[in-house]
């Protein structure tokens, strides 16, 4: 037997079996082109329900590692590594504008999916009653432990990140972060950008005093051939839902990114704002999950999922990189109030971050079924 669902395995049954296909079709296992198991032989192999089998198979399919074909199956379309050769026989479909009806990525600034007031304000209230004059101190250069270990935490439930609280850096949004990870990384490296891309990050490159180089986008991420070709040195993407273009990484490209990486030296910056408010039925995957490499730096804020007045983000440095960063600028002071951090890991802890986010998604998926 193949495989096995266990059932003390704290995971529901259909992720699991999501899991072990997903990780035979990355090793190879399943090459680009075969065909998959029925849902009845799968079933009958696990011991589960053919609606188990089901909903693996949906989740592979929305990720891109498989495609359904009418009355023939499901089938491998991920291919790791061969991105670049393939480019060259095969030519890249570039996005095209989107049309009226069509969904696109949202301004990065936008807010729109309105935490509600009432949890925000009693939270605030409590802090004050319980922390006081707590309140007043200065947040340590990295953030508070409270926020930190709360969004650790949350991103190992939710994201399957793991990373230890000394690993995050909280700072008055994304455009702040990438300034820090220019003095981090160095000035005198190409950083290659998605084109298009959010105005801003070239903009901040650009005000730093960094190279940077445009890499065109196809369907599904950035071009192979542009790529391999580039000199960049550090990859700017945001794998989960480019803006302006709404382009998203398929899984054999997230893959290919990584193994562009593996490259001595080069790091791979993760934006992944939104991807919260994913309408899958399962988390986004993240690169920084993905790779083996400690080579991605993981940005997020909560902009989108609280509100942009906030001007809260946070990175995920590569274990390798904390020691350098302390050392390098870890003297600069934390931007973020140590008020609004407590509100924030207080939201996290309490469960009503993760509940909200539940909500909209919910509601997102209902929209989208419609």
């Amino acid at each position: 037997m193949r495989y096995q669902i266990k059932k003390e395995a704290g995971r529901s049954a259909y992720l699991q079996l999501y899991y072990l296909l997903r990780e035979d079709i990355v090793s190879g296992v399943y090459r680009a082109g075969e065909k998959l198991p029925s849902k009845r032989t799968l079933a009958d192999e696990t011991g589960s329900s053919t609606v188990t089998v089901e909903h693996a198979y949906a989740l592979l399919s929305d990720e891109g590692y498989i495609e359904p074909r009418e009355r023939s199956g499901y089938f491998v379309i991920f291919s790791a590594g061969d991105g670049f050769f393939r480019s060259q026989a095969e030519p890249q479909k570039h996005p095209a504008p989107a049309q009226s009806g069509q969904k696109q990525a949202l301004e990065p600034e936008e807010g729109g999916c309105a935490f509600p007031m009432s949890v925000l304000k009693k939270t605030m209230r409590r802090v004050i009653n319980e922390y006081g004059e707590a309140m007043l101190n200065r947040s340590p250069n990295q953030g508070t432990l409270e926020l930190r270990a709360a969004v650790r935490d949350y991103l190992k439930r939710s994201r399957g990140i793991s990373a230890e609280a000394e690993q995050i850096v909280i700072g008055a949004g994304s455009e702040y972060l990438y300034g820090l990870i220019v003095e981090l990384l160095g000035r005198e490296r190409s950083y290659g950008i998605e084109f298009p891309s959010y105005k801003k990050i070239e903009q901040v490159y650009l005000a730093n005093g960094v190279q940077t180089e445009r890499l065109p986008l196809g369907s599904d991420g950035i071009e192979s051939g542009a790529l391999f070709r580039s000199t960049a040195e550090i990859l700017h993407i945001s794998p989960y839902r480019s803006y302006p273009s709404g382009v998203t990484a398929s899984a054999s490209k997230r893959h290919e990114y990584l193994s562009w990486a593996g490259a001595g030296g080069r790091y791979i910056i993760e934006d992944d704002f939104e991807s919260e408010f994913s309408v899958s039925k399962k988390s986004e995957e993240t690169l920084f999950s993905l790779s083996a490499g400690d080579n991605v730096i993981y940005l997020n804020t909560f902009s989108k999922t609280l509100s942009p007045a906030f001007r809260v983000g946070y990175a995920v440095l590569p274990r390798h990189l904390v020691s350098e960063f302390s050392n390098k600028i870890g003297f600069y002071s934390c931007t973020v109030s140590t008020y609004i951090q407590i509100v924030l890991a207080e939201l996290i802890a309490g469960g009503d971050f993760e509940r909200h986010i539940s909500r909209v998604r919910r509601k997102k998926r209902r929209e989208s079924a419609k």
